[in-house]
């Protein structure tokens, strides 16, 4: 595994990115850095960090000897990894919030971006990983928490990127036994607010109410509606209010 420490970079998967496109690039190769300046977040939003306080990094991750025949499980089980890391150092009321927010109680601790590298087919991934760890204020952003402000422990970085790194290798093994079913359970089982009453908003800013029963092996949220009708949505279909 080669890991990459940097200052200061524009977003360390436009880094990994680069890299890709001009070497070949070592299985699990990971790029950290102390502040990016162009961290970006899913559907385009921006990532905010202080400097030297959060885990910032981008894993490498080669696909082209492994056919994965439907990417969201490349989500589900990075989630998963990062979870069970968190759990490692005690984080209270863990869950995933569709696709892949990580929260402790209703409080985002951790943001992931997967950008998937296409040669023909499926080739690799570049996995984004922002985890609050020490950072202790969030201006703008209420929903935002850190593991230091749960726990009131400060974390050390390389520890915690060391124990996302081994849940990351352990979820990859079960995808390349094929154990789909496993994972997909396993990350419905987290799942935030699934089977509860939740309030969402389409695309169109409709304000609807309804109950998350899961995820298809293609990424869509499974709800519930009020007419017992079980409908399918996209990320850029649906918000989830909380």
């Amino acid at each position: 595994m080669h890991i990459i420490k940097l200052d200061a970079i524009d977003s360390t998967n436009a880094f990994l990115r680069k890299m890709i496109y001009n070497e070949v690039v070592e299985d699990y190769t990971v790029v950290v850095a102390q502040h990016q300046t162009q961290g970006r977040g899913q559907m385009g939003t921006s990532w905010s960090s202080e400097s030297g306080k959060n885990l910032m990094f981008s894993l490498f991750k080669d696909l082209s000897e492994h056919v994965v025949e439907f990417p969201f499980y490349i989500s589900m089980g990075i989630s998963l990894a990062i979870l069970k890391a968190l759990q490692s150092f005690q984080i209270p009321d863990l869950s995933i919030k569709w696709p892949n927010d990580i929260l402790s109680a209703d409080m985002k601790i951790c943001g992931i971006l997967i950008e998937n590298v296409i040669k023909d087919r499926l080739n690799s991934t570049i996995i984004g990983i922002g985890v609050n760890v020490n950072q202790t204020e969030f201006k703008h952003l209420p929903q935002a928490s850190s593991l230091k402000n749960i726990t009131g422990i400060h974390y050390d970085l390389d520890e915690v990127l060391h124990y996302i790194i081994k849940h990351t290798k352990a979820y990859s093994k079960l995808l390349q036994e094929g154990k789909y079913d496993l994972v997909k359970q396993e990350y419905e089982s987290y799942l935030f607010r699934r089977n509860k009453p939740s309030t969402f908003k389409n695309e169109n800013g409709t304000l609807f109410s309804g109950f998350i029963k899961g995820v298809t092996k293609y990424g869509k949220l499974m709800v519930l509606l009020e007419d017992e009708v079980v409908r399918k949505y996209d990320l850029k279909e649906i918000q989830l209010l909380y």
